[in-house]
Order: C-alpha cells, then sequence, then structure tokens
C-alpha cells in the first residue's frame, strides 16, 4: 500500500470582509477558531493562541496592555470569547523578579490569578508564560502533525535548518511552563527575525504583527512542512510502515469479529468504573496495524504530550490468535493481555515515580490495536474515546511521516512519565466536577422513536448516560435521533432499525451496540402495539401479532441483551414496559392482556438466572399512558372508548378519574420509573419486581 498524499483540501483562508467588522479580540477569537477548523493544523483540544490588546483599566480608566490568551481546557476551534483569560502584561513581565528557577516553576502558576484584568474568571493555563514572554503581538502554538513529525526525527534540529531554510529556529524538549517560555524569548532575542520555532517532540510556536499575519504566517509554516515531506517520501520511494503484512478484514467480518470481541474488552477494562468504547477503521489506521512496523513503533511510545495524555504512553496490540477466539477461551486470552498491560504501566509508574507524584492512575490501555481490523480506544465516556482515538491518528501520521525521512524517536520515558504525573496535571483532575451517574452506561431502548420511548431515552441521556435507539419506523427514528444527538451531543445517541419480531434485526441491532459503544449496561424493551376485540371476534392473525411483538420480541431483544450483558461481566439492568393489562384483564383485550402476562413472567424468568451474574430484571407497569404514546394514535383509542362506552374525547378524562389518585399518567412519569429500575446506584438490590405507574389501579396491586 502506497503511503496517503495529503488531503488536496486547501487550507483554510482569511476573509478580509469578515475580519473588517472584528475588533481585536474579535480577530483573535476568527483567527483561533479558523486555526482549530483543520486538524492538519492542530489537534482537538491542542494548540493555543493569544493577542496583546490595549484596552482601558476599569479601576485607573488609563489604556493598559492586556493578554488575551486561550484558557485552561477548551478547543480553539470551537471556543467562544468566554474561552480566553485576559491578564495584565506588566504584571506577567513583574513575575520575573519572583521566579526562583526551574526547580520552583509550577508555583509561578499560583501568581497567574494575581495578573488577572478584568475580573475575568476563565482560569489562565500552563503555556501562558509562552505567550507573555515572546515580544510579539500575535503568537500561535499549534500542533500540526506535519510539523511534529519533524519535530520527532532523529535529526531534527537538522532538519528543521533544512525544511524552513533557517527562518525557523529549533529548541530541544522541555516541558510547557514558566521556564519554557524564558527560554523561547532568550532563543528569539539571539536568533533575531525568525519567523517561529519548533520544540523538539512537540510542536510549532510562530507569530505576527497583526491577527491577519500571525494566521498566514502559520498557516504557510505548516503547509510548507507537509510539502516538504511529500516530497522527501516521494523521492525516496520508502516503504511506509516496512510495508504492508496481512490485508484488511472484510467489513462483515471485521464488524461480527468486533462485535463479539468487544463487549468483552469493555467488561475486562472496567476496574470498578464503566467505560465505552469507540472504534476507528480509517484508512491512516489499517495502514499502521496492518504494517510490518506495528510491534516496533507502538512501543516506542508517542511524542507529542498532548498525544499520550489522551491516549497512555503506548497502545496494547492484539494479535489476530487471540480475537480468533471465542467464549471463554477469547475472556482468558484477553485477561492476559490486559494483565500484563497493567503489569506494564505499574512498572512504568514505579520506574519514574518521584517523592510527590500523585498516586498510579488506571492502569488500562486507552488505545487497543487490532490487526487486520483497526483501533479501539477505550475511556470513560464516548467524546473521550472518540477524542483519544483522533490523537492517536495523529501520532500515527507523525510516526509515518518522521520513519519515510529519518527515524522516528518518542519522548524519553521520565519526560512523558512527569508531564503525565504532573501535580499541576493532577490538580486539575481533581478539580473536575464529579460526573453523572449514568456516564459510562450505554441503555438499548426499543420502541425508541415513540412518545414513551423518547421519554426514557431522555432520561437516560439527562444523567449522562449513552442511548441507542431501536424502532422499525425508520423515518421516526432519524427524526427523534437528530433531536435528542442536538439536545445531548451526538456522541451519545445512536439509531438502528429493529424489527424485533425478526431475529437476525434484533441480533444485528446489539451487534450495532457492541461496535459503537462497546455493549450495552441497560435494556429496555419497549417496543409495543394494543389492540382489542370481543374474545369470539379475536382472530388468530390478532393472536399472533400480540404474541410475536409483546412476547417474542421481549424474549429476543431480552436474550440477546443477556449474552451481551454476560459477555461484559460487569451486571446489568433489563426493564420490561409491560402494562396494568398483565396484572389484570381487561374487557375485550385477550390477545393484548395475555401477551403483557407473557412479559412479566419472562422478566421473573431472566431475573433468576441473571442473578449469578449481576444482571437484574424487573418490570414497569403502567397504564392508559394516552397523551405522547403511539399506541393511542390507532384504532387501540377507538376500541377502548367502544368499549368502555365512552367517546375518543373522553378516554383520558375517563382513566384519570377511574385510578385512585385521580391523576393522568404521562411518558415522563414511564421514563422516571425506569430509570430507577435501571440505575444502578438507585436500585442495586432491585430485581423480579414490579412497578406499577398506573396512578392506583386496586386490581392492579402486587400484593
Amino acid at each position: 500500500m502506497n503511503t496517503p498524499t495529503p488531503s488536496s483540501k486547501p487550507f483554510p483562508r482569511w476573509d478580509d470582509a469578515r475580519a473588517a467588522t472584528l475588533d481585536e479580540p474579535g480577530l483573535l477569537l476568527y483567527r483561533s477558531n479558523l486555526l482549530g477548523s483543520d486538524l492538519r493544523i492542530t489537534n482537538y483540544g491542542g494548540g493555543n493562541t493569544s493577542a496583546k490588546v490595549m484596552q482601558r483599566d476599569p479601576l485607573t480608566g488609563e489604556q493598559v496592555e492586556v493578554l488575551w490568551v486561550k484558557g485552561s481546557g477548551g478547543d480553539v476551534g470551537s471556543m467562544k470569547l468566554d474561552g480566553f483569560s485576559t491578564l495584565y502584561m506588566d504584571k506577567l513581565r513583574a513575575l520575573k523578579g519572583l521566579y526562583r528557577g526551574l526547580a520552583h516553576e509550577d508555583e509561578m502558576v499560583g501568581y497567574l490569578p494575581h495578573c488577572t484584568f478584568n475580573l475575568n474568571g476563565r482560569a489562565a493555563s500552563i503555556d501562558t508564560p509562552l505567550h507573555s514572554s515572546l515580544p510579539y503581538t500575535h503568537v500561535d502554538h499549534m500542533h500540526p502533525d506535519a510539523v511534529i513529525a519533524i519535530a520527532a526525527m532523529a535529526r531534527s534540529e537538522a532538519i528543521t535548518k533544512q525544511v524552513f531554510e533557517g527562518t525557523v529556529g529549533w529548541m530541544p524538549w522541555l516541558r510547557p511552563g514558566y521556564e519554557l517560555g524564558q527560554q523561547l524569548a532568550a532563543y528569539d532575542k539571539a536568533h533575531p527575525g525568525l519567523r517561529g520555532i519548533v520544540l523538539g517532540g512537540h510542536g510549532l510556536f510562530s507569530w505576527g504583527d497583526t491577527s491577519k499575519a500571525c494566521f498566514e504566517n502559520t498557516v504557510d509554516l505548516i503547509e510548507r512542512a507537509q510539502s516538504w515531506l511529500a516530497q522527501e517520501r516521494a523521492a525516496r520511494k520508502v516503504q511506509v510502515f516496512g510495508g504492508q503484512v496481512v490485508d484488511t478484514l472484510a467489513a462483515d467480518d471485521a464488524r461480527t469479529t468486533l462485535a463479539r470481541v468487544l463487549p468483552v474488552l469493555r467488561g475486562l477494562s472496567a476496574e470498578g468504573a464503566p467505560k465505552l468504547l469507540h472504534v476507528n477503521t480509517s484508512p491512516e489506521v489499517l495502514e499502521f496495524v496492518n504494517s510490518a512496523d506495528l510491534e516496533p513503533l507502538a512501543v516506542l511510545g508517542t511524542s507529542c504530550p498532548d498525544h499520550f495524555l489522551r491516549t497512555k504512553i503506548r497502545p496494547l496490540v492484539v494479535p489476530q490468535s487471540v480475537y480468533r477466539l471465542e467464549g471463554a477461551a477469547l475472556r482468558t486470552a484477553l485477561q492476559s493481555l490486559l494483565t500484563g498491560y497493567r503489569a506494564d504501566y505499574s512498572a512504568y509508574y514505579e520506574r519514574n515515580k518521584r517523592p510527590t507524584s500523585p498516586p498510579l492512575r488506571d492502569p488500562n490501555p486507552v488505545v487497543v490495536l487490532l490487526p487486520r481490523i483497526g483501533m479501539v480506544t477505550i475511556a470513560k465516556d464516548k467524546a473521550t474515546a472518540r477524542i483519544a482515538g483522533e490523537f492517536y491518528v495523529n501520532a500515527i501520521n507523525v510516526m509515518r511521516e518522521a520513519n519515510a525521512v529519518d527515524r522516528y524517536v518518542g519522548l524519553p520515558e521520565q519526560e512523558a512519565f512527569d508531564i503525565e504525573y504532573w501535580l499541576l496535571e493532577e490538580a486539575k483532575l481533581q478539580r473536575m466536577p464529579k460526573p453523572k451517574p449514568m456516564v459510562g452506561k450505554v441503555g438499548l431502548v426499543t420502541g425508541g422513536a415513540g412518545g414513551i420511548g423518547q421519554a426514557i431515552a431522555r432520561r437516560l441521556l439527562a444523567d449522562g448516560g449513552c442511548v441507542v435507539l431501536a424502532d422499525i419506523d425508520a423515518e421516526a427514528l432519524a427524526t427523534v435521533g437528530t433531536d435528542l444527538a442536538k439536545a445531548y451531543g451526538a456522541d451519545h445517541v445512536r439509531g438502528v432499525r429493529c424489527d424485533v419480531t425478526d431475529e437476525a434485526s434484533v441480533m444485528a441491532a446489539f451487534e450495532s451496540a457492541a461496535v459503537e459503544f462497546g455493549g450495552i449496561d441497560v435494556l429496555v424493551s419497549n417496543a409495543g402495539i394494543a389492540s382489542a376485540a370481543p374474545l369470539e371476534d379475536t382472530s388468530l392473525e390478532l393472536w399472533n401479532r400480540n404474541q410475536d411483538i409483546l412476547a417474542k420480541g421481549y424474549f429476543l431483544v431480552g436474550r440477546e441483551a443477556f449474552r451481551q450483558m454476560k459477555a461484559q461481566g460487569t451486571g446489568g439492568s433489563i426493564v420490561m414496559i409491560a402494562s396494568k393489562n398483565g396484572m389484570v384483564a381487561s374487557n375485550q383485550a385477550t390477545a393484548y392482556c395475555a401477551a403483557k402476562a407473557a412479559e412479566i413472567q419472562l422478566s421473573r424468568s431472566f431475573a433468576l438466572e441473571g442473578a449469578p451474574l449481576g444482571i437484574r430484571s424487573n418490570v414497569v407497569n403502567p397504564d392508559a399512558v394516552i397523551r405522547g404514546s403511539k399506541i393511542w394514535t390507532g384504532k387501540w383509542s377507538e376500541e377502548r372508548a367502544a368499549a368502555n362506552k365512552i367517546g375518543e374525547g373522553d378516554l383520558e378524562a375517563f382513566y384519570r378519574d377511574r385510578s385512585m389518585l385521580k391523576r393522568s399518567v404521562y411518558p415522563e412519569d414511564i421514563a422516571e420509573a425506569t430509570y430507577f429500575l435501571a440505575a444502578e446506584h438507585l436500585s442495586a438490590k432491585s430485581t423480579g419486581n414490579i412497578l406499577n405507574v398506573d396512578a392506583g389501579n386496586l386490581a392492579a396491586f402486587t400484593r
């Protein structure tokens, strides 16, 4: 396989007309968003930008110089103006008199809040001194793959000089912070006329007198690096990563393998906290995992701190011989690989820890590479897993380009450790808010496009969960999926068309859940219909339709959920949305009542077999959920009105008034009961139970 050529898509360009409408902070934001819009310029969340702006001091009324710089966290591509820290430049310059040297540089971070301009609450990042120390009005610090590839070469300094013809300086790796800011300023002063500086193993610093000039300088330098690398590759005609030694599996075979392997991997790597998985089968990833150099390069680790902070210092490679296994043999083999990885990571910690180092963190891998299939990334939530994968693609790009021209060199292990276990990084982690209770959990909801299904999905999503919506109505599924993704984030929602009466369709839905998230933790079996007819008029067709959807359908989705939860080995919760009619018969609804009773008994059977595995199964029994429920939009409404000798418009009042509490039942009420039974932190000791949500119906009491 040949080296992928650089994207022919042009780099973003400056729009003078738009820029003319903006003030200096607005220009900085425009520049930042523009740079962050292209992953060839910088990775998600990586890099930072700044501008030194003259502004009126709110205390003295005088014009003062203010540093606007991207604050801690955030992403230059999507940030808003409130993502910038603002600090007095005169106070930042005065900090030099307080600096006690490299051994004490972390204490300088504590002085940054004292430099805040205009009570800005955005915390200043560790990179602030890099921008305040350089004597330029506008400064960019980007992490482009092309420049990092040069920065990660064994002959990085000489090649930097060659590529940029002496217009860009080079400094050896140094951890971001106050000392680096001072050294950048000193280097720049000693080498006047530079357009930028490459920091070994890290990235690019560039600048300009105006926001536009800075932007164009940054992009031009990156384009130059990318073009030079492409020309060198073409001239050398090297085999990328030593050549391809295996072929990519056919898409269907790869998907089937992932659906079998990922739930086991997810469960084994959980270590007391749920995790989600993300699959990446991009050409860059497949070229790497199928190559001769996969294992020797993977073990070297990544170079850029932004990469390994999100991916750990190195990935886990799973041999084909392991993921070809099934059942207990697969679990044993994966457990052995993970045990070895944890031991290796713990040894890395012990070798490099310092007296003040934070405790060992989760020793499980973040990046898992599967030859012939692709890459799987594992994290506490879907977005973090996805972004970790994007960062490792950056690392792959760097390794490919560096090895094609020179020799790739990872960051020294001690330096990598000191970044990963930096006390300032630990303090940032400790300041993060406690995650919502369903973060890392996945629920599959059948009938997900209906009123009750939507309400249940929203309740799971509201507390941080992810949801797979399964429904036979593809059009409604697409609409609801789009709405929920917009409200809760695209990483949290997936939709899959599923006919619960079709075994293959059900199995495909759970296969999709495994490939998208790694598995499921919660099944809400909610797909349903309703029908009514006098007993003597109940046709076999009507009987079978109720049994197919409400009994066979609940069995099929429950069985697949059970299998997947068992493979994960971390328990789970099955919630069946049955009905009051499963407890007490309704007039002229024989087929429906019998099928709903079957659901309740099915749940009890699941609870019995699931208990040794930590799999709970419970029932929610709604009654008369009229408003927002799809089953009342068909003949059921007409039939129930006729059976009760009332008009259709009187149904809600009829059911409300017959209840003991005289209250209507809504989809949100069913969702709240379902959430209680689904959530481990609320109902861990509840299984085999029935929760009625019917505003009180004496005949349906379960005791």
